[in-house]
């Protein structure tokens, strides 16, 4: 592990001083590479005098601070709190070389302006001197200082603080205090052995991505879809305390972590050329963040499903429905959901992945429903329940091709938007969100689906045209993809009148 330690104290005899190279002792036992940058002993002048900082030329201490920077792959500052920051001149040092497309770059979208850190690839710890307890620091004065070079310098450069050490007060410290201090530090640094991140640390960012990878935010939509299944089938609320129920619900919670995570590895190539994934599109990106490699994710899919198959033996056992024909309906959810991306069926990549999402989480998980709580799939009824749900699924779908086109295309990935442009992923999402409504109207009317699509389905009409209306200013004639987490987020909520509306009606 590359490690820069950068001293911000204005003098180089101080403890600030003595801390840095008792960190960098520690680093080096622990078999870093360690480069030491004292910002006192850089020339360079600390005001920004021109419009923006690019146009002011960099002092060969900079640029050399800069180079440092790149080569790093820890960064440790090491400076004390003065009126509760950092002293002036490493102040200066941050204005003048965390520049636009050094540290980071800003852009405009169709959801307007924003930013990415070019520096994510590094980590950094603050170790902090003061004339103060450091609890009377975070909790009192709240750490103002802190929390500005931890998120508003480093985190808008891209850099993750793993630690932050406040020491003090100085004033009045013993040197057997400050003996204690400079042997903490050098412990900070031999801490490097087994990486930046303090052990708790690790284990909170493993969870993190494996809750980032599976993508627990589309897993209610077949939820509410199942559940309106297995209440058309026994017409009673009591659904839920059946155990063939609830082990049913695990068959689709663990399959649908098997197609997320099947779906994260085989569009790796799309998803690491993807400039504009949100929570909605491109991926959960942990495999281009690095936060989780190739075999974690094979084995996290082959852990789940191996858990979907004895949730749905366990379900089979217990339903009251014949058995045969729920195995049946769940073989070919099953089938059809990972097929999205898996091979041989590889839905997504022959422009019948929007399709295929929408039966699987509408008609599919549905039919699972009904047929486990004692229905029979060739009963009408749970057919034509699903058929409004479907469609109300294929805007957000559809719309979710917009923002991954330009990778998708690239790694040969069909979607609508890639076949049809963006324009015709827009006219596709709001000609489903019309027919949707249209339907349910129709079975409203006609007491269709057993009258589980009441009155109030008809305030799904002007969530379609006002989606209509958006989709026509912000997509329509447009060329180039852009995240659109606001569509997204118009689009997905269009969901809950199909599905909240007969969840209610037929609980």
């Amino acid at each position: 592990m590359n490690v820069l330690i950068l001293l911000g104290h204005p003098r180089t005899d101080s403890l600030c001083g003595a801390l840095a190279d008792a960190y960098g002792e520690g680093a080096r036992e622990a078999g870093c590479e360690v480069r030491e940058l004292a910002v006192a002993d850089c020339e360079f002048d600390p005001d920004v005098r021109e419009v923006s900082p690019t146009e002011q030329r960099l002092e060969p201490d900079l640029q050399a601070a800069q180079d440092s920077i790149e080569w790093a792959d820890h960064l440790v500052f090491v400076y004390p709190n003065w009126w509760g920051t950092m002293p002036a001149r490493l102040k200066g040092f941050f204005d003048r070389v965390f520049t636009p497309g050094f540290a980071f770059f800003e852009y405009e979208d169709g959801e307007g302006a924003g930013h990415e850190g070019l520096l994510d690839d590094k980590t950094a710890e603050l170790i902090v001197t003061m004339d103060m307890p450091p609890w009377v620091y975070r909790w009192i004065y709240r750490q103002p200082g802190n929390n500005a070079v931890k998120r508003a310098t480093l985190g808008y450069a891209g850099i993750r603080t793993t630690r932050i050490t406040n020491l003090g007060p100085v004033e009045s410290s013993t040197p057997e205090k400050r003996e204690q201090w400079l042997e903490q530090a050098a412990g900070l640094g031999r801490r490097l052995a087994d990486g930046p991140d303090a052990p708790s640390t690790r284990v909170r960012r493993r969870a993190t991505a494996w809750l980032k990878a599976l993508r627990l935010q589309f897993y209610p939509m077949a939820w509410v879809a199942y559940t309106i299944g297995a209440l058309a089938a026994t017409g009673s609320s009591g659904v839920l305390s059946s155990p063939a129920y609830w082990l049913g619900f695990a068959f689709l919670f663990f399959l649908e972590a098997a197609t997320v995570l099947s779906n994260e590895y085989v569009d790796y190539p799309t998803d690491r050329e993807n400039g504009f994934a949100g929570p909605f599109t491109g991926g959960s990106q942990v495999l281009v963040d690095g936060d989780l490699e190739f075999d974690d994710l094979r084995r996290g899919f082959g852990v789940a499903l191996a858990l979907a198959v004895a949730s749905a033996a366990g379900a089979l056992a217990v339903a009251p429905g014949p058995a045969v024909a729920a195995a049946a309906v769940m073989a070919v959810l099953g089938l059809l959901a990972l097929g999205y991306t898996i091979p041989p069926l590889e839905l997504s990549y022959r422009t019948l992945g929007e399709l295929d999402v929408a039966v699987t989480h509408s008609t599919g998980v549905l039919l699972v429903g009904y047929v486990l709580l004692g229905g029979a799939p060739t009963d009408p009824l749970p057919w034509l329940l699903s058929v409004p749900f479907l469609l109300s699924v294929l805007p957000s779908i559809t719309l979710a091709g917009v923002p991954d086109r330009a990778a998708d295309r690239a790694a040969g990935k069909e979607t609508i938007a890639v076949r049809f442009g963006i324009d015709g992923a827009a006219t596709v999402a709001t000609a489903t969100a019309v027919l949707a409504c249209a339907t349910a109207l129709v079975w409203v009317a006609f007491d269709v689906a057993g009258g589980a699509y009441g009155s109030l389905v008809a305030l799904s009409v002007p969530h379609a045209l006002g989606l209509g209306w958006l989709l026509k200013n912000r997509l329509w004639d447009r060329t180039e993809p852009a995240r659109i987490d606001g569509l997204m987020a118009a689009s997905l909520s269009f969901l809950v009148w199909f599905g909240v509306v007969p969840l209610l009606n037929l609980a």
